[in-house]
């Protein structure tokens, strides 16, 4: 944990309430914009801090949102989580209140259906990405390459196939790394 300044804390604030207005599906579709933020630009933590932030706060109970407090709080403590968590949820709630009341209002409108249609791959596209910053550490590393692959396969298929509740991956996810597999 870092002690940032006054400056950094407000940059740091700042930037997540970018991230809100451009979080177009949740806020994990801009997790690579903030590894590449906190990680890559500033070094304020590491690529295992980022990770592990964003796995403590997939298993734990609560708004998937909630990884941004954990990021914000690795960062810079108390003051970190609240500059990250009030950066990413006050501009797009205010955003997401004043469009939805707009939208609903003009829904059949050809400009309001195209714009929720194109949202979709866009948001699938962001996931994708996000997917990606978070595995590339671990298949980064040769001797982790097949066992973070065949678990990201498995839990793949478990998800498209099975419809497994999350939470059993997650718990499989925390075996295996445990037992050494990862």
């Amino acid at each position: 944990m870092n002690a940032l300044s006054a400056a950094d804390l407000l940059s740091l604030l700042g930037h997540f309430m970018l991230l809100s207005l451009l979080a177009v599906g949740g806020a994990m579709t801009t997790a690579s914009d903030m590894h590449r933020y906190v990680v890559v630009e500033h070094g304020w933590i590491s690529d295992a801090q980022f990770t592990s932030s964003i796995a403590i706060a997939q298993a734990a109970p609560g708004p998937n949102v909630l990884f941004v407090a954990v990021i914000g709080w690795n960062v810079a403590g108390a003051a970190g989580a609240l500059a990250t968590l009030a950066g990413t949820l006050a501009p797009s709630t205010l955003l997401v209140l004043a469009v939805s009341r707009w939208a609903a209002q003009r829904r059949e409108h050809r400009g309001v259906r195209a714009f929720t249609t194109g949202m979709a791959p866009l948001t699938l596209g962001l996931l994708l990405a996000t997917g990606w910053v978070l595995a590339e550490p671990f298949v980064r590393v040769t001797d982790q390459r097949v066992g973070a692959l065949a678990l990201i396969a498995a839990t793949i298929v478990a998800m498209m196939r099975f419809k497994l509740s999350p939470m059993w991956l997650v718990a499989l996810g925390a075996v295996v790394g445990a037992a050494g597999g990862i």
